[in-house]
C-alpha cells in the first residue's frame, strides 16, 4: 500500500511540475524542454518543447566536456552533421515532441562488413539540442547517448515454412539449443545466427551432448573414431563399420507424433457451427428440419438459459427459465405465433414429419408468475396477450427414425401493473410406442448416484402386461420453502437422503381434520406414484420378472383421534422410502448391485396452531394461515451376501491344517508342482520337484532305516 502511494505521489509530481513549467512558458512567451536532459540507450528518443514554438528552428551538434572547467558550452544554433536526425511534431498550441532518431545499423560487424557496429559499446557521445528563432538559441536539451550493439543475424531469415524431416530416419532437432530465432544464443556453437565474432566468445565453453548439437555422434564400436594409442589389440577384429545413419543416438528426441495446437478459453458466446446432413439419427446426433436447420428450443447450459439450443435424438430434458417481464415480450421464444411452431423435421429415414402443434390457454398463472413489483403510481396496465408459458415435445421414435412430434403449446395473459418474474417450462420426451425413451440406471447393475427407475403396470391395449416407468420422488422446497406439486427430486441409488418443505394450513382447515388428512397424503402418495421398482438398471418393461412389487406400509386408522378447533391428529406428514439391495455377482471386476425389496411408509404427527409469544392471530382469524412442514426420505440399507454354510465346531477349534491361522500349510505341501504355482514356467517347477522326489528316494534306500530293514532280512 506504501509502494502504491508513493508511485501515484511520484506520478502527481511530475505532471504538476510539467504543468507549471506549460504554464510558465506560455506566461513569460518562453520556450523550454521538458525534460531538459535525457539519457538515450536505443536508436530513439523524444522530449516535449513548451512555448511560443512558432518561429523556431532545431539544431543538433555534438558536444564534449570542456578538459579545464569540465562543462559544456553554451548552446549553439550552428548545425554539425551527426548520425542522429531531428524530427519535430506538434502536439498542441504551444506543445511540439521533438524525436531524434539514430540512423546507423546496430548490428555487430563481421569479416569485411560496414555500417555496423565494430565495438559492442556501439554509441558513447554526448548532444545538445537547441531551440534557435532568428539564429538565437532559446532553450537547449542534453542527450547522453550509451548505446550497445544488437545481436542479430547478418542475413535475416525468410518466412518460408520449414520443412521437417521424418524423424523416424533425421534428428528432427540438430540443433535444440538454438532457442531464439533470428539471434545468437550463448554457448551454442551449432546457431547459425552466431557470427564468427559472436562465436570466439564462448567457443571454448560450448554446450555438450544432444542439446548442444551433437545429436548423433559416432558411437565408440566404429571403426572410425577409436584412437590408436587406446586401441586394444582386439579391436580391429570386432570394430564395426556402419554408415552414420544407423547410430544408437538416432531419434533421441523422437516422440512419434504431432500434437495440433488446441484454441485457448474464451468468454464469448459460442457459435451453432453449420449443421451436417444425416442419413440415420444415432442417440445424442442434433435432430434437423427439413431446410437442414436445428430444431431448437431453449434449454440450460452452463447453468443459463439458451433460447436456441438444439434439440438431440433420444435426450430427454426438462428445463425452468426465469425472466424478470418489465414490458410485453415482442420476439421469441415468450412470444411465439402457431405457423413458427408448424415446422417440418428430417425424420431420419429420408422423408420429413409434421410437428402437430395444440395450443391450451392457461387461466391460473400461479404456478408461471412467482413474484410481482407493483408500482402504485402506474397509470395503466399493459395486458400482454398469448404469452408462451410452456412448450412440451412429445417426440415418437422407431429404430433410427422419427415417426411423429406433436407439441403443447401453453399460452397466457399476464397483466403488467410494474415487473413480474415469469417461469417458463421446456420438455422434450421421447416415447417409443407407449415407452418413454428414459436412460437406464446401469447395466446391468444399478450405479451409485443415478435414479432409481420406478414403474407402473401398463393397463392400455397395446402392451398389456407390460411396466411403464415412473420416477420416484423426494419433497423439494421452491424459493420459498413453499410445498409445490411439481418441486421434486429423483431418488438416487445408495444416497440416504432427507428433504421436505412447508405446508401453509389455516385454522379453518385445520378444523376439518378429515379433509386435511386427506390431502396431505394425497400429497405424499403423489411422490411414490410407481408400484414397481426395476431389479436392475436396466430392466426390460416386457418382462415382469425385472420387476419387484414395492410394499406400502399403511397407517392404522382405527385409533381413536381427538381433534379439537385448532389441532388434528394422524397427519401423515413423513414418508420414509427403505430400499433393500444386494450384490448379485461382478461384471470385469465391478460389482453389480441389485434392489431386493423396497418399502414405503408413513408418520403421523399432530398439528396444532401456534398462538403463543404474542402471535394469536392464527387462533382468532380462521383465515389466517400458519407453515406446517411435511418431509420425505429414503435409506439404502446393503443385504450381507451368503459366504455359506455355517462352520462346525470342529472347524473352528482344529487350526492345525488351517492355511490361513498357521504359519506352516501341510495341504501346500506341493503347491510348486501344481498349476496354481505360477513363479515359474510349469514343466521347470515339475522337473525340480521330480529331482527332489528321486534324491528322497535315494536317501531313504542308502539311509538307516533300509539298511536295518536289509539287517533284519538278513538274519531270517
Amino acid at each position: 500500500m506504501a509502494h502504491d502511494f508513493l508511485v501515484f505521489f511520484f506520478i502527481f509530481r511530475r505532471l504538476t511540475c510539467v504543468l507549471l513549467l506549460f504554464s510558465l512558458a506560455i506566461a513569460q512567451n518562453v520556450v523550454v524542454f521538458q525534460p531538459s536532459s535525457l539519457t538515450a540507450t536505443g536508436p530513439s528518443v523524444s522530449a516535449l518543447l513548451l512555448g511560443n514554438t512558432l518561429d523556431m528552428s532545431l539544431t543538433v551538434r555534438t558536444v564534449s566536456p570542456s578538459n579545464t572547467t569540465g562543462n559544456i558550452g553554451p548552446p549553439s544554433c550552428v548545425t554539425n552533421v551527426t548520425q542522429w536526425v531531428v524530427t519535430k511534431e506538434q502536439v498542441g498550441k504551444a506543445a511540439v515532441r521533438v524525436q531524434l532518431r539514430l540512423d546507423k545499423n546496430l548490428r555487430l560487424c563481421g569479416e569485411n562488413e560496414t555500417d555496423c557496429c565494430t565495438d559492442p559499446l556501439c554509441v558513447l557521445e554526448t548532444l545538445q539540442v537547441s531551440a534557435c528563432e532568428n539564429g538565437t538559441p532559446q532553450a537547449s536539451l542534453l542527450i547522453q547517448a550509451k548505446i550497445y550493439a544488437l545481436l542479430v543475424p547478418a542475413v535475416a531469415g525468410s518466412d518460408n515454412n520449414t520443412a521437417i524431416p521424418n524423424q523416424a530416419f533425421q534428428p528432427l532437432g540438430s540443433c535444440p539449443c538454438d532457442l531464439t530465432s533470428r539471434a545468437c544464443d550463448v554457448r551454442c556453437c551449432c546457431d547459425k545466427d552466431c557470427s564468427t565474432e559472436e562465436l570466439k566468445l564462448f567457443v571454448s565453453h560450448c554446450l555438450l551432448g544432444p542439446f548442444g548439437g551433437q545429436v548423433s555422434p559416432s558411437p565408440e564400436y566404429q571403426c572410425s573414431v577409436q584412437l590408436t594409442e587406446n586401441s586394444p589389440d582386439w579391436f580391429p577384429f570386432l570394430c564395426v563399420n556402419s554408415p552414420p545413419e544407423n547410430n544408437p543416438h538416432l531419434g533421441l528426441f523422437y516422440r512419434g507424433g504431432v500434437t495440433k495446437s488446441k484454441p485457448g478459453p474464451s468468454f464469448e458466446s459460442p457459435a451453432l457451427s453449420a449443421p451436417v446432413p444425416v442419413n440415420v439419427y444415432i442417440e445424442g446426433s442434433p435432430i434437423l428440419t427439413v431446410t437442414d436447420e436445428y430444431l431448437t428450443i431453449p434449454q440450460k447450459v452452463l447453468g443459463q438459459c439458451v433460447n436456441r439450443a438444439p434439440v438431440a435424438f433420444l435426450k430427454n430434458f426438462k428445463v425452468e427459465c426465469v425472466t424478470l417481464l418489465n414490458t410485453c415480450p415482442t420476439g421469441s421464444p415468450l412470444q411465439t405465433q402457431p405457423p413458427d411452431l408448424k415446422i417440418q423435421v428430417n425424420n431420419g429415414q429420408g422423408g420429413d414429419v409434421n410437428v402437430e402443434v395444440t395450443e391450451e390457454v392457461v387461466t391460473d398463472l400461479s404456478q408461471f408468475i412467482t413474484s410481482a413489483n407493483v408500482l402504485p403510481a402506474a397509470d395503466e396496465s399493459l395486458v400482454c396477450e398469448n404469452v408462451t408459458l410452456a412448450i412440451d415435445y412429445q417426440i415418437y421414435w422407431k429404430g433410427n427414425g422419427i415417426t411423429s412430434i406433436n407439441l403443447t403449446h401453453f399460452i397466457g395473459t399476464i397483466i403488467l401493473n410494474g415487473s413480474v418474474t415469469l417461469t417458463t417450462r421446456y420438455s422434450a420426451v421421447f416415447l417409443n410406442g407407449e415407452f418413454m425413451g428414459e436412460p437406464n440406471s446401469g447395466n446391468p447393475g444399478y450405479q451409485v448416484g443415478r435414479p432409481v427407475i420406478g414403474g407402473i403396470a401398463n393397463t392400455s391395449d397395446n402392451n398389456p402386461g407390460s411396466i411403464q416407468r415412473t420416477p420416484i420422488n423426494l419433497w423439494k422446497s421452491g424459493s420459498d420453502g413453499l410445498c409445490v406439486t411439481n418441486m421434486k427430486r429423483p431418488v438416487l441409488y445408495g444416497e440416504n437422503a432427507t428433504s421436505g418443505c412447508l405446508l401453509p394450513v389455516s385454522g379453518e382447515y385445520l378444523a376439518q381434520c378429515d379433509v386435511l388428512r386427506q390431502a396431505v397424503r394425497s400429497l405424499q402418495e403423489a411422490l411414490t406414484t410407481a408400484t414397481y421398482v426395476a431389479k436392475s438398471g436396466n430392466p426390460d418393461p416386457l418382462t415382469v420378472a425385472d420387476w419387484v412389487k414395492i410394499s406400502f406400509v399403511t397407517l392404522n386408522s382405527s385409533t381413536a383421534m381427538g381433534n379439537t378447533r385448532s389441532s388434528c391428529y394422524g397427519i401423515p406428514y413423513h414418508q420414509h422410502i427403505h430400499v433393500w439391495s444386494l450384490i448379485t455377482g461382478m461384471v470385469d471386476g465391478v460389482p453389480q448391485r441389485n434392489i431386493h425389496a423396497v418399502q414405503v411408509s408413513y408418520s403421523s404427527t399432530t398439528w396444532t396452531l401456534d398462538c403463543g409469544g404474542g402471535a394469536v392471530s392464527p387462533c382468532v382469524d380462521s383465515l389466517e394461515t400458519q407453515l406446517f412442514p411435511i418431509t420425505s426420505s429414503v435409506t439404502f440399507t446393503d443385504i450381507p451376501v451368503n459366504a455359506g454354510p455355517p462352520k462346525t465346531r470342529f472347524q473352528i477349534n482344529f487350526t492345525e491344517y488351517d492355511c490361513n491361522r498357521n504359519d506352516v500349510c501341510w495341504p501346500e505341501l506341493a503347491f510348486p508342482v501344481t498349476r496354481y504355482y505360477t513363479g515359474e514356467p510349469y514343466s521347470q517347477s515339475l522337473a525340480q520337484g521330480l529331482v527332489l522326489v528321486f534324491f528322497f528316494i535315494v536317501a531313504s534306500i542308502l539311509g538307516t532305516p533300509w539298511r536295518q530293514i536289509r539287517q533284519a532280512w538278513n538274519s531270517l
